[in-house]
């Protein structure tokens, strides 16, 4: 590992050099490219330094030991000096073990997000809207930037539907988790007799797809225009700005109604197709690589439930980590971070046991 690293910090700064040159610089292709390595590099090779750091220092205070002509009370400093150090040293090993971790190479990419009720009828679409506001809430204390671009609502204000995309570097990395099935358990608003119904939505959480990977035959594509419909919006049902998109091979459909611009749904549309076929051809992927997904935590399968949210007893918990916070209410308003990390954690501790030297 410690050769691995070595290799890492000269290219860092072969890299750097580079990113100088007049002439890299005239080839922004190639120059953006560097710029993109030589920054995800530059964590790994500072945490090297420190830890080299570290261990010159020990080396140091090893020294005293073996001098001769060092009196005693030199040499415990020194002994108190290289537990502290090899304490530091061997936390610092560890932080480059889940640096050098296999990088999901959509976790800095933007992502769309996807909300379907589930089973439970009206309640299902209820709790379909209490999740979509959650994504909101904590799109909103990261700054990411959040982007409505299909919502199908129910006449109690329930969300059968909505597709939207959060904006911003990392946004996947932070939500990829909740794919999956949530299950809420409360007393709905209509129950007269007090009685606690559990009800289900389902979430897809897509990494957005670049351009320059997914390539689309516009031949292979049936685009549809209609009115918009549903609450609220001043243009709904006046227009047919609404835009619907069948990818004709796969028989994907995918929609967009919330912008009043024609064009603006046709662009909002195409990105949520790109990254629908950038998941298929993803998920063929993936599965060549077994051992990899045997690792992660949960199979981000649609069809698995992963987390539970109980309402009279304010407890939310995820079953993939067996994780269980009594604090419903602000994980609700979007304070997810202890639940994601949690996630994170148990991802890299899986990986680490994997083993890779």
């Amino acid at each position: 590992m410690l050769a691995r690293l070595k290799q890492m910090k000269a290219h860092f700064e072969e890299i750097a050099e580079m990113i100088s040159d007049p002439a890299v610089i005239a080839d922004q292709a190639k120059w953006r490219e560097l710029i993109k390595e030589h920054a995800s590099l530059e964590p790994i090779v500072a945490a090297f330094e420190e830890y080299t750091a570290t261990e010159e220092a020990i080396d140091e205070a090893r020294s005293i030991l073996e001098d001769g002509s060092a009196d005693r009370e030199m040499k415990e400093l020194a002994e108190d000096e290289i537990k502290l150090l090899a304490d530091r040293s061997a936390e610092q090993l560890q932080n480059l073990k889940v640096l050098l971790l296999p990088k999901d190479k959509n976790d800095d990419r933007n992502v769309i997000i996807e909300i379907r009720a589930g089973t439970g009828g009206d309640e299902a679409a209820l709790f379909g809207g209490v999740l979509m506001r959650m994504y909101q809430r904590y799109a909103e204390r990261h700054g990411f930037k959040y982007e409505l671009i299909d919502l199908s609502e129910t006449e109690m204000g329930g969300v059968k539907e909505a597709v939207f995309s959060l904006n911003g570097r990392g946004a996947y990395s932070r939500m990829k988790f909740e794919s999956g099935v949530h299950r809420v358990q409360r007393v709905p608003e209509t129950e007269t007799q007090g009685r606690i119904h559990t009800s289900a939505a389902t979430v897809a959480v897509l990494p957005e797809a670049e351009d320059i990977e997914v390539e689309i035959n516009m031949n292979d594509l049936r685009i549809d225009t209609y009115r918009s419909s549903g609450a609220g919006g001043q243009h709904v049902n006046k227009t047919e700005s609404a835009i619907r998109i069948t990818h004709i091979p796969t028989g994907l459909v995918v929609q967009s109604q919330d912008e009043r611009s024609q064009g603006r749904n046709k662009e909002q549309a195409m990105k949520v197709l790109k990254s629908r076929l950038y998941e298929i051809y993803s998920t063929v992927q993936a599965e060549k690589e077994a051992s990899q997904r045997r690792s992660q935590v949960g199979s981000g399968d649609r069809s698995e439930r992963i987390r539970t949210y109980n309402f009279p007893q304010g407890r939310v918990t995820d079953h993939r980590i067996n994780l269980t916070l009594y604090k419903l209410p602000q994980f609700i308003d979007g304070d997810m971070d202890e639940m994601i990390e949690g996630l994170i954690l148990a991802e890299r501790t899986k990986l680490l046991s994997g083993g890779e030297e």
